[in-house]
Parts: C-alpha cells; structure tokens; sequence
C-alpha cells in the first residue's frame, strides 16, 4: 500500500511537471504565468533529488557512513575541521551557487525564459549538480586533495598540469565575474556595505561561539545568527539616512574591488571554521530565505512573466531583451522594440 502510494504520489508529480514544461514550451500566447515557471522548478528538483541523485549516491558513488572522511583522519583545527552536516551544507551551498541562484536567472532572462528555464533546471540536476557532487565524493575518497591534484595522480603529470592551468583560469574568471556583480550591486551603497560587513564579525562570533562557548549547538548559533543577520539588514538604513556614515560607507568601485581581495585572502588563510564556513552558513540564510520568499510570492500573486520566451537575440543580430549592461559578454545594443513579443 505505501509503494502504491509513493507511485501515484511521484507518477503525479512528475506529470505536473511535463505540464509545467509543455505550457512553458508550447503556449504562443504570451506572457506565460509564472507560477508554471515555478512548478516546473519544484517538480524537477523534486524527482532529480529523490531518484537520479539516490541513484548517483548509491549506485556510481556507493556512498557509505562507515568511511572516514579526512578531517576525522587528519583534523588540524584549521583546514580539516569535523563540522556540523547543516553547516558543511551552507558552506557549500554558497560556495559553489554564490549569487547564482540570483544573478542567473536575471542572466537567463536575456535569452528568453523558454532556453533558460531549460538550461538552469535540466543544467543543473543533469549536469552542474552532478559535476559537483562526483568532484566533492571523489575529493572526499583521496584525503580533500583538489581537483587538480587528483587529475595528476590519476591521469599523469602533464595532464595535472593542464588540469591546474584550466582550473586555476577558470576561477580566475569566474572570480572576476562574481566579483563585478558584488562591485557593482554595493558600489555607493552605504546600507549594502554596512549589512555585507556587518556579516564578517556575526561570522566569526558563531564560529567562535559553536567551537569554544557552546560546542554542538548549531540551533543556538542559527538562531544568534540568523538575529545577527537581520539587524545588520535593518540597521542599514540609519547608515544610510546618516550623513557622516553614510559618507563613510559609501565606497567606490575600485576600493570595494581591493576589499573583496582582501577579505578573499583573509578567508583563505583564517581556519575554515573561524569565518569562511560560519559566514558562508550565515549567508545561506539569506539566500534560501530569498529564494523560498520569492517562491511564496510567486504563488501567492500569480503574476505573470514580462520577458520574451525567445530573445530576439537569439536568433538576429541585436541586443539582449533587456537595456543596459547585464553581462560583460553581451552587447548593450537594443533591437527596434525590446519589448515586442518574438514568436516563431
């Protein structure tokens, strides 16, 4: 009877979702609601979750709690930490998504809604998630080495070589990109600056708070945490509406791109469980509850989408569907009438 039960639970979802996605797809009348946007996402994570990455785990991985992982064999206190599951999930959860969850659909957006629910739905449970996921175990299983050191090992040293050179060029460039986002999101921002900084010191509070005050309590510094990161959001507009500090947080481009630098090598050389996994914790926070605040109103109002299902951009020579400079990759030019509907 519970089989039964799951099967009609999960053969439902998964036809709500080829409805999602057949709506999404073939209806000409536009503009699509966006709550179909949003079932599809839901449906698909749902079922990718709960077979493929089972299967993934269980099958190509064979995944076991019985192995030591290497910071039970060679615990440091600074690189190789045992750390609560819900944090070792925030940290990587920022990590790896960063400000994707989102920036990229805004990034999406220029191509039309149709190709880039495609991609970041289907992308990521067939292809990104994936890709993370095997990297992560297979650096679990060789004693947290790096990708590029496990490409030498494997594979020989002149392809470590090549490994290192496109690892370490992409996280050049993706560092750069991700970096201009936040450059350009806090640049003469006081209340962005103050909140983001804020975060630093509430980081390293709960750090310090989960290794040496309280060790285990991970609900207590959640919810010290999760205060902490409310107020430096709330006490940002007294920043702002103040003339001398405001003065004082509003920085320019260049210095908050030094900042970034700076605060990047101090992550880096602090113990992990001193600022980088606590404050990548903390800023799960936000984003998840950004993320599932914006589900909420989705649902709630229904409201429908005003972008394109196809960017003309696709498909003639002009300019992303929407004004300015959303990717330095894509040009700012406009089409005749941006706002025009492009069906085939």
């Amino acid at each position: 009877m519970k089989k039964a039960l799951q099967l009609l639970l999960w053969t439902a979802i998964a036809l709500l979702g080829a409805g999602a996605y057949a709506v999404i797809a073939l209806r000409r009348s536009e503009p699509v609601n966006s709550v179909y946007l949003l079932t599809a996402a839901v449906c698909t994570y749902s079922i990718g979750y709960r077979f493929y990455s089972k299967w993934i785990a269980a099958k190509a991985l064979a995944l076991n709690d019985l192995r030591s992982t290497p910071c039970e064999q060679f615990e440091d206190g600074r690189d190789f930490v045992k750390t609560n599951p819900w944090v070792v999930f925030g940290h990587h959860f920022a990590a790896i998504s960063g400000p994707g969850p989102l920036v990229g659909p805004v990034l999406a957006a220029q191509f039309g809604y149709l190709p880039g629910t495609l991609w970041i739905l289907l992308g990521v449970v067939l292809g990104g998630a994936v890709q993370d996921m095997v990297i992560l175990a297979a650096s679990t299983r060789r004693d947290g080495r790096s990708l590029a050191q496990m490409v030498r090992e494997e594979i020989g040293r002149a392809a470590g070589v090549v490994g290192t050179i496109a690892v370490l060029s992409i996280m050049v460039i993706l560092l750069a990109v991700l970096a201009l986002v936040v450059v350009n999101a806090l640049a003469e921002s006081p209340w962005g600056v103050f909140t983001v900084a804020a975060t630093i010191p509430a980081a390293m509070f709960m750090g310090g708070y989960m290794r040496f005050l309280r060790p285990g309590k991970v609900l207590e510094a959640s919810v010290i945490g999760a205060v902490l990161l409310l107020a430096s959001v709330w006490g940002g507009q007294f920043i702002h509406s103040d003339p001398g500090l405001a003065s004082a947080f509003r920085l320019k481009a260049h210095t908050l791109a030094w900042s970034v630098i700076v605060y990047g090598l101090a992550a880096s050389v602090l113990p992990v469980w001193l600022l980088l996994a606590p404050r990548d914790y903390l800023s799960t926070f936000l984003k998840l509850g950004t993320i599932f605040a914006l589900a909420i109103g989705i649902w709630r109002s229904c409201c429908p989408t005003s972008i394109c299902r196809r960017s003309p951009s696709l498909w003639m020579e002009a300019a992303p569907s929407f004004p300015g400079n959303f990717s330095p990759f894509v040009s700012s030019r406009l089409p005749a009438e941006p706002s025009a509907v492009f069906t085939p």
